[in-house]
This record gives structure tokens, C-alpha cells and sequence, in this order.
């Protein structure tokens, strides 16, 4: 069982940066991978990005190549979100959420968090 917390959204000018963060609680936290996901209003949730248990192996969505990179600090339990160059387009909740396989894929995930808001002005 894993407890996930996302923070660091807010709002920002098109072509500012934020850096989101997730902490978990537990001590398994390193055994989990981890991803993170966006739902824009009126529209499904869809995967932004994944990263296995160690960090090495990463998956992006093509909206987000270049832009965003996830990342993790398996000693403070905390995956992160660094999104440079936002675009209006990028306004979502945007949540994290860990499984057992590095995959875009969100039923694969068991642990989800409560989500933070990004909203991008033009």
C-alpha cells in the first residue's frame, strides 16, 4: 500500500516552467514504478509520462518530448514532474500514480494521488 500527494501545481504565462512533485508514503516506495498522468476538462485522462523503479528507463508521451521530464529520489520517496516551455494545451489536473511495470498505460497503475492543478495562460 502506497499513499501518493502530488504539489508544486499552479498557474503560469505560456512558456514558464513548473516542477511537480508526488511524495509517498511508505517504505516501499523504491519497488514501485511511477507515472504521471493529466485530465483536461471535459476530456479522459491520459499518460504524460512513466519511469521505472531505479530511474533508468523512462516513457513520454509525444505531446511532452522535450518539454517534460520525470524523475525520482527513491531516498525521499518523491517523483518529480519538470515541465518547461508550457503551452496552453497543458492545462489538466495532473496526478501521479505507481504500479508494478514502467507503462503508459493507466489500469496498470494500483495507487493514484489526488491530483494538482496546472492551468497555462496564453
Amino acid at each position: 500500500q502506497v499513499e501518493l500527494v502530488e504539489s508544486g501545481g499552479g498557474l503560469v504565462q505560456a512558456g514558464g516552467s513548473l516542477r511537480l512533485s508526488c511524495a509517498a508514503s511508505g517504505r516501499t516506495f523504491s519497488s514501485y514504478c511511477m507515472g504521471w498522468f493529466r485530465q483536461a476538462p471535459g476530456k479522459e485522462r491520459v499518460s504524460v509520462a512513466a519511469l521505472s523503479r531505479t530511474g533508468s528507463s523512462t516513457i513520454y508521451a509525444d505531446s511532452v518530448k522535450g518539454r517534460f521530464t520525470i524523475s525520482r529520489d527513491n531516498a525521499k520517496n518523491t517523483v518529480y514532474l519538470q515541465m518547461n516551455n508550457l503551452k496552453p494545451e497543458d492545462t489538466a489536473v495532473y496526478y501521479c500514480a505507481a504500479g508494478a511495470i514502467t507503462t503508459m498505460t493507466s489500469s496498470y497503475y494500483a495507487y493514484w494521488g489526488q491530483g494538482t492543478q496546472v492551468t497555462v495562460s496564453s
